[in-house]
């Protein structure tokens, strides 16, 4: 065959096709496990990070992670629409995927419309209680010192996926923080900003302190369009993201949503019953 020729050449790039086509598929079978275990030790270290456990931006090892969620943070598994522990789901709460059972038909229901463009409510959901001293398998030891949980929506580009930090009284904001989205650097993706991020602690989500119980499940808190005052003079709005106005706008849909009625706020109130 010459080596000049057209059939030499198809020849040649259907073969360099092939073997790269090997190369890619072995390559990302090889890795799928390890990308996993990345993907679930970045979501450990988001947690952590909201939770005051981690420093923004603090470079951590696996082991650091791992040890340090293990010791202070106690995930639970819910059932949503009665707000109760699910004792024998918590049992593995470790491999629960909130994500998988959300778009599985049978471990879901179809959600009412929503600002936020949530399509589909899991039956359980994952929530984090922290604790002040470490636990290990010392139920006894326990302290909780604030709550997390998992919320999803929809921004400009994509849905942004992240995790809000709510104190014992169900109402204090303490942190949230997102691991996946596609907003726009610069102006949606100031989400990510540690700067924004801080104006979140301090705030309120459902009203005053002692409000009526039947006001946990409609939240209050917004992401204004401007600047919003200090938390104190200002506890139900958090500074806008200036060019972001539609993500900003998404994020306190998101909010709304998992706080409300459909998300945790059957579980926000049962926790704060059984408490007083």
């Amino acid at each position: 065959m010459q080596r000049s020729g057209i059939p030499y050449i198809l020849g040649f790039c259907i073969a360099i096709c092939l073997v790269c086509a090997v190369v890619v598929s072995s390559s990302a079978v090889g890795l799928k496990e390890r990308q996993e275990i990345n993907k679930i030790l970045d979501r450990q270290k988001k947690v952590l990070t909201v939770a005051g456990l981690l420093g923004e931006g603090e470079a951590a090892s696996a082991e650091k992670i791992q040890s340090l969620f293990t010791k202070r943070i106690k995930p639970v598994i819910i059932d949503l629409k009665t707000g109760q522990e699910n004792a024998e789901a918590t049992k593995n709460a470790a491999s629960f995927d909130q994500q998988k059972a959300q778009k599985a038909p049978v471990l879901s229901t179809e959600a009412p419309q929503n600002r936020a463009g949530v399509r589909r409510i899991p039956n359980q959901a994952m929530v984090y209680q922290v604790s002040k001293n470490d636990i290990g398998s010392d139920e006894a030891a326990f302290e909780l010192t604030q709550y997390i949980f998992p919320i999803e929506g929809k921004g400009l580009w994509s849905t942004l996926y992240g995790f809000l930090a709510v104190a014992p009284d169900g109402n204090t904001v303490k942190g949230i923080t997102f691991y996946e989205h596609g907003e726009t650097p610069g102006l949606g993706g100031e989400v990510d900003n540690p700067s924004w991020k801080a104006k979140w602690p301090g705030r309120m989500m459902f009203g005053p302190a002692g409000s009526s119980a039947d006001t946990w499940g409609a939240a209050k808190l917004t992401v204004k369009k401007g600047i919003a005052g200090s938390p104190a003079e200002d506890p139900y709005q958090v500074d806008g993201l200036s060019g972001a106005t539609i993500t900003a706008n998404g994020v306190t849909h998101l909010v709304h949503f998992w706080m409300g009625q459909n998300g945790f706020g059957p579980y926000i109130r049962n926790v704060l019953s059984q408490a007083g």
